[in-house]
């Protein structure tokens, strides 16, 4: 079976090609135990649900006192071959991890900063930001859902309103078509989201190992939501670790799996002490 998502991958020749069975099949992933020896990887994080729990509002996330620590002491074993691969905001991301000085790929693949600082980022319009500022008022009327402003990107969380899920849907896509080609909408767990086209978590990889520190190594891909199936194919195909983070029994293009955060982020203690 083919893998069920539409991907925006772009490979060159220096890219290695995995044409073993399965490299970008959707299918269940086999547990797994994260590697200890890490020299020689590349690897890439989800942050959302992957390595934090996934909490009632965007705002609410906790992050574990050891983790910041841990993840720059992973980065300098690495030598900086450590990135972030996220939904959120690079800000978000730097309030989140403060002093950890670490690569982000930031709304899903369309904000990024190298390794060395450099930051590229998506310019807004006025049709996207009216959408943006509709979207504010229209859920400040309804009762448990939460608006949340990423920059050059707007998602509505119905985590605590289920009950909002389809009217949510018409909403957003009224909003899709308002704002034209150049944004497009993605749906998460329990949320919908307005960002820009064109690149994505897969994408992002792909970019970061062509450069160094990243170039040259193994990639390992660590996600839990269906916008990282792009960033577990490039992982595949480049010869690497691909690895889906939760129990949830649905297809993936991950070919493992790990259980919890919990264990994403023991294993980053321990593979980094």
């Amino acid at each position: 079976m083919g893998c069920p998502f539409r991907l925006n991958l772009h490979f060159n020749a220096m890219h290695k090609k995995d044409s073993s069975p399965g490299a970008s099949a959707s299918r269940r992933a086999s547990s797994y135990a994260l590697p200890m020896q890490i020299s020689g990887l590349a690897v890439f994080l989800d942050i959302d649900g992957t390595l934090l729990d996934i909490a009632s509002t965007p705002e609410a996330v906790v992050v574990p006192p050891c983790i910041p620590v841990a993840l720059k002491r992973m980065s300098e074993r690495l030598d900086g071959a450590l990135a972030l691969v996220t939904g959120r905001p690079i800000e978000f991301v730097d309030r989140l991890f403060p002093d950890a000085e670490l690569a982000v790929s930031g709304l899903h693949g369309a904000e990024w900063r190298d390794g060395s600082g450099n930051v590229g980022r998506v310019k807004t319009t006025s049709e996207f930001n009216a959408a943006k500022l509709r979207l504010r008022q229209e859920v400040g009327r309804w009762p448990g859902v939460v608006f949340e402003d990423k920059g050059a990107a707007f998602a509505a969380h119905y985590r605590l309103a289920p009950e909002r899920e389809m009217p949510l849907r018409d909403l957003m896509r009224d909003f899709a078509e308002a704002v034209g080609s150049s944004w497009v909408l993605q749906e998460g767990k329990q949320v919908l989201e307005l960002r820009p086209r064109g690149r994505d978590k897969g994408d992002a990889l792909l970019a970061f190992m062509e450069a160094e520190p990243f170039a040259g190594r193994q990639p390992l891909a660590i996600g839990d939501d269906v916008t990282d199936e792009t960033m577990f194919i490039a992982a595949n195909r480049l010869g690497g670790l691909s690895v889906r983070v939760g129990e949830d029994r649905r297809q993936s293009c991950a070919r493992y799996c790990v259980a919890s955060p919990s264990d994403v982020r023991a294993w980053i203690e321990r593979a980094s002490a």
